[in-house]
This record gives C-alpha cells, sequence and structure tokens, in this order.
C-alpha cells in the first residue's frame, strides 16, 4: 500500500496494541521477517486496522521510534522534575550529589531495565546495519537539553563548575545510563544491584569533576 495514503487516527489502545505487538516481533525477528498479519494477530486486531493507522511496514517502524522517543523524553522530564527542581530547595553540593544520585537511580530502574527501550534501540541498531548511514533514530535531544538546563543552573548558583553545560550533561549520562546500558544490555538478566552502583558510583564521579571546590 502507498505510504501516501491518509492515515485513521483510530483508537489509542489499539494504536499501542499494535506499536507493541510490532515493536516485540520486529525486534525478535527482524523487521524484514515480520509480516503484517503476524503484527495484526500478536495485536488482536485486523490486518486492514494496522494499514489503516499506520499505511505501510516502515511507517509502523518509525511510529516505534516516535513513541520510544516521547516516552523516553517524557520520563527524564518528570524524574528531573522530580529530583533537580530549579526553585532554591538544593543550596548545597553534598544536596546536589544526593539529587543526582537520587534522578540516575530512578532512571536506571525505569530506562535500563525496559524491554520496550532495548527493543526499540535494536531496531535502530538493526536498521543501520542494513542500511548504513540511514538515520532513523530514537531521538532524546529534549530530555538532553533539559538535563543541560539543569546544569547550568546549578553552575549559575554556584554549585557546578563549567561552562559548558550540555558537555558536562553528556559526562553524566555517559558515566551513569550510557554505561549501566553497556554493562547491562539485556533487560531480561539485568542486574538491579550491579545498575545501582554504576549510577551511584557515576553520579559520586561526576560531583568529584564538576563541583566548585
Amino acid at each position: 500500500m502507498s505510504s501516501d495514503k491518509p492515515l485513521r487516527e483510530g483508537d489509542r489502545e489499539k494504536r499501542a496494541a499494535i506499536i507493541s505487538a510490532a515493536r516485540e516481533l520486529f525486534a525478535r525477528q527482524g523487521v524484514d521477517s515480520v509480516s503484517m498479519d503476524a503484527v495484526a494477530a500478536r495485536a488482536g486486531v485486523s490486518k486492514r486496522t494496522v494499514y489503516d493507522y499506520f499505511g505501510d511496514k516502515n511507517r509502523l517502524f518509525l511510529a516505534i521510534l516516535s513513541e520510544t522517543s516521547d516516552t523516553l523524553n517524557a520520563s527524564i522530564q518528570h524524574a528531573l522534575d522530580r529530583h533537580l527542581p530549579m526553585d532554591g530547595t538544593i543550596t548545597t553540593v553534598p544536596g546536589l550529589q544526593e539529587a543526582i544520585t537520587a534522578l540516575v537511580l530512578e532512571l536506571g530502574r525505569t530506562l535500563v531495565g525496559s524491554a520496550d527501550y532495548a527493543a526499540a534501540f535494536a531496531l535502530v541498531a538493526q536498521r543501520r546495519w542494513r542500511e548504513p548511514g540511514n538515520q532513523d533514530d530514537v531521538v532524546t535531544v529534549s530530555a538532553e537539553d533539559a538535563l543541560a538546563d539543569r546544569v547550568a543552573h546549578f553552575a549559575n548558583v554556584g554549585l557546578l563548575d563549567t561552562d559548558d553545560p550540555s558537555m558536562a550533561a553528556g559526562h553524566l549520562a555517559a558515566l551513569t545510563i550510557l554505561l549501566a546500558y553497556n554493562d547491562q544490555p539485556d533487560p531480561a538478566t539485568a542486574d538491579p544491584e550491579r545498575i545501582r552502583q554504576i549510577m551511584t558510583s557515576g553520579a559520586r564521579a561526576f560531583i568529584r569533576a564538576y563541583a566548585t571546590r
């Protein structure tokens, strides 16, 4: 079917079921090996519904990445709002370290151990292996910008020492979330205690590197 065909917005629960089914099947079997019939059967809808909602397999693939991007960015933003408020309540370096530790521990629980996120990242890797240079991805720019804004705030109030908040935010992510993903890539066998250790030590290393003296 043509990818230019107008799509139905459809029922939210059906859309979510289709995306969930496709994400699981695509990650396990490969996008090319999965038929739209199989997606429909797993989602409990008709094949016509899958086509009406998503148009073709590529649009369905991109919808998985878009949905993952939206939920990932929202999760990180909510965690930032809870643990790193910019309202003046965090006034000391030890308090900031405690808050950052709580932040990354929450992200370790909700992101690193998530089968849905792992599946989406696996799909990106699959496509790039098959199509070198392909730029389709899970987009985390808004979450990265939000974290950089927090770093800039705490630099402005004198708790962090950096003239490049985006770089510092990238270092925090690398020391915690990215390191934990690399160390524990399979959510089915991920060790929560190991993730906790990585997150705690990463937050401590970040503070040692960037806290004001």
